[in-house]
């Protein structure tokens, strides 16, 4: 029971843990759905009538959008209308900047360790 309240409570939160927002977003419908919901909020009848499953289909891609934190949905009338979920693209956005930076600082070293062990001869122009 504990465990549910704190996956309801924090469900971007666990969702990071392992990549699993990744994963989520590795299943090429829910990843169509999800640029879909960047384009506009939609409701699920109109995200099945523009893709090639069935309604419940997408509601279910759309339950596994928003246990990872990426979608949210708000009552309109008899309707339920999906989008995006601004903390869980923040928390994907920090996530993938920090991949980033790390992969760039490596890249980094390792170019300069390269121009070392060539010496400085190489790469640059000779000084007359």
């Amino acid at each position: 029971m504990t465990n549910g309240i704190v996956s309801y409570s924090l469900p971007f939160v666990a969702a990071y843990q392992d990549g699993a927002v990744l994963e989520v977003l590795g299943d090429p419908t829910r990843r169509e759905i999800f640029e879909m919901l960047g384009h506009r909020p939609r409701p699920v009848g109109e995200l099945a009538a523009d893709l090639p499953v069935s309604r419940p289909a997408v509601s279910q891609h759309l339950k596994v959008l928003a246990e990872a934190g990426l979608v949210v949905a708000r009552a309109e009338g008899t309707s339920r209308i999906y989008e995006l979920d601004p903390q869980g693209l923040e928390g994907l956005r920090d996530y993938l900047d920090g991949f980033w930076n790390r992969s760039l600082t490596s890249f980094a070293r390792y170019a300069e360790k390269q121009h070392r062990a060539k010496g400085p001869e190489h790469g640059q122009e000779k000084k007359r």
